[in-house]
């Protein structure tokens, strides 16, 4: 009698435990197809380019030993005024190869409003020196966009979570 009950206590924990919190809340990426612009020429904006560090994993304990992680990339729009302009956002590889480009046809931001890129933390295909390019344009150069990084992961009782910030590049 005790083994049924015990049979029947892991298989409701069991059951319980199988439905991933992601079913729940399912992540919903932005319809970036709605945001493109058909802008073809934008030689009379300022334009820019953002490097975003990010991990896809890091290392724990040894170097044969890694933690994966979710990233959640977020372009910010921090004007109050005007919309920003994404001209390109490719993620690359440790070894810098160009492994997705997420934006095909330039997309708009209104004014304060944020899209986000997320790399769930089964794809580590980026590795721990993964990164995007951002190519961006505005109508002036006082509000160039915010692009910052999330990398969180919980194993257990363990949690981690930390952030980047994009740096210009100046070429």
């Amino acid at each position: 009698m005790r083994n049924i009950f015990l049979l029947l206590f892991i298989a409701l924990i069991n059951i319980s435990c199988s439905k991933k919190e992601t079913d729940k809340y399912p992540i919903k990426q932005a319809n970036w197809k709605s945001k493109e612009i058909n802008i073809e020429n934008f030689d009379d904006y300022f334009t820019g380019k953002t490097y975003l560090p990010v991990y896809s994993h890091i290392y724990h304990v040894h170097e044969h030993r890694t933690f994966d992680l979710t990233i959640t990339a977020s372009i910010r729009n921090i004007s109050s005024t005007d919309s920003v302009y994404i001209l390109k956002a490719d993620y690359y590889n440790t070894i810098g190869e160009n492994i997705r480009q997420y934006v095909k046809k330039p997309i708009y931001l209104k004014p304060l409003e944020t899209i986000e890129i997320i790399i769930e933390e089964q794809d580590i295909e980026g590795g721990s020196g993964a990164n995007f390019v951002f190519d961006w344009a505005n109508k002036n150069d006082k509000n160039p966009p915010l692009i910052e990084a999330v990398m969180i992961s919980t194993y257990g009782q363990q949690g981690l979570s930390f952030t980047t910030r994009g740096v210009p590049v100046n070429e």
